[in-house]
């Protein structure tokens, strides 16, 4: 039996602030594509108090943002991106074009074709998120993508260092000091100092997913994409301080991030509140995890794994931690997630920062038809075709014929039917 003992907030509490949200990124979007850089300072000025000269950096201000960088922190970086690359670069061996002679004389083929120009954003309202540097730049530059164009919003009042730092080892073309929906917008319908892109990429608040909503078709985007989820799928061979600290290490992204615990351990559910509020005492993140939790959190105690597995795909959550006896169990069964973390070993953190997948992940249920982004989604698999004898347009060409016809297309009929005629057929 499945007992729901803590519950969130109905997800119909959200829609009047999404509506508020789609409105206002509207008005930006409109004013971006009529009045481009203008536009753009004057909503950099409004919502970040940031103004300067050129929002594109120059290659001093980004040489002194890696000289800033202390030895180590330079060193976690490039291990990072190593790690990053390295999978990338396996998964890219995994793709390959491919031509085959399907019929005698007729040669069907596809080649995976990077990506021209993607724009890639890396948020900083209130964490400067380096990681999401690794994720998008790098793997894009893996990839092949000949432009990559980077805008992370400034830190404070400043530029962050280390945010544009990881950007230029990564392997970013441009780099400009700019955030928000102006800087999507401006990257997606190009202004007079930054031509457009073909696809957006990367995360951001509420307002960064609505603009790239609204603007995929123009552009491509990576995914839709929707406050963290963290679910956390345990039995008892793990603790309820583990289960908290890993809830809430996600809960920490915002307050409407749904942290949910899925376990067959009654001792865990009925002690985990109590351990919420333990480590919410040692974060100094607590004013927003706790906000998270209260509002977001879940705790669903099951009987059996069965019911875990039918619960985890229901929910299908970015990121499932799935830590008991069996978690290859799990592994095997599961099909809606964003990226799973097997074990008590690993983490999302993990995967968040340094491992070497990516953590740009679907949400809002998306994992049942889409992946998060890999190098695969900066490359366009196009198919050709080429027929070398007479014989084979002549037989293709018969069929096809009589296929138009079946579909009253008599143009279409007749590309066939000439070429049957000049082969030596009758159509």
């Amino acid at each position: 039996m499945i007992r729901n003992l803590k519950t969130a907030k109905p997800a119909a509490d959200r829609r009047a602030a999404d509506a508020e949200v789609r409105a206002a990124v509207e008005t930006i979007i409109a004013d971006v594509e009529k009045d481009g850089d203008a536009a753009v300072r004057r909503y950099s000025r409004q919502f970040d108090r940031w103004a300067p000269e050129t929002f594109r950096l120059t290659q001093a201000e980004i040489d002194g943002c890696i000289a800033g960088l202390t030895p180590q922190a330079r060193a976690d970086i490039e291990f990072a991106q190593t790690q990053i690359r390295r999978f990338a670069q396996i998964q890219k061996l995994s793709l390959r074009d491919v031509e085959v002679e399907t019929l005698p004389g007729v040669v069907l083929g596809h080649r995976n074709i990077p990506v021209n120009a993607i724009g890639c954003y890396v948020p900083g309202g209130k964490y400067p998120l380096l990681a999401s540097a690794h994720m998008s730049i790098v793997t894009a530059r893996v990839a092949g993508v000949k432009r990559i164009i980077a805008c992370t919003p400034p830190y404070e009042g400043r530029l962050p260092a280390a945010v544009i730092a990881a950007m230029a080892l990564g392997g970013a073309d441009e780099i400009h000091c700019l955030g928000g929906v102006q800087a999507i917008a401006a990257m997606a319908i190009g202004t007079d100092s930054i031509a457009p892109v073909d696809m957006l990429v990367g995360p951001g608040n509420a307002y960064v997913a609505e603009a790239k909503r609204q603007l995929f078709g123009r552009v491509g985007i990576d995914l839709p994409a929707g406050p963290t989820e963290t679910l956390v799928v345990c039995d008892d061979t793990v603790d309820a301080e583990l289960v908290a600290v890993d809830l809430l290490g996600q809960a920490e992204h915002g307050p409407s991030s749904p942290a949910i615990c899925l376990t067959t351990s009654r001792t865990i559910a009925e002690a985990l509140p109590g351990a919420i509020e333990t480590v919410l005492a040692r974060l100094e993140t607590a004013p927003v995890a706790s906000v998270a939790w209260r509002d977001y959190g879940e705790i669903i105690l099951c009987d059996t794994r069965e019911e875990l597995l039918g619960e985890a795909e229901r929910i299908c959550s970015e990121h499932v931690q799935v830590m008991t006896a069996d978690p290859d169990w799990f592994l095997e069964r599961m099909t809606g997630y964003g990226a799973l973390f097997l074990g008590p070993l690993t983490n999302v953190s993990y995967g968040d920062k340094v491992i070497g997948t990516n953590h740009t992940l679907p949400t809002c249920r998306a994992g049942r038809y889409t992946g998060g982004l890999w190098v695969g989604k900066f490359l366009k698999t196009h198919t050709y075709q080429r027929i070398l004898t007479e014989e084979a347009s002549r037989k293709i060409g018969e069929v096809c014929a009589r296929l138009c016809e079946l579909e009253h297309f008599a143009g279409h009929r007749e590309q066939a039917a000439i070429r049957v005629r000049r082969f030596g057929g009758e159509a």
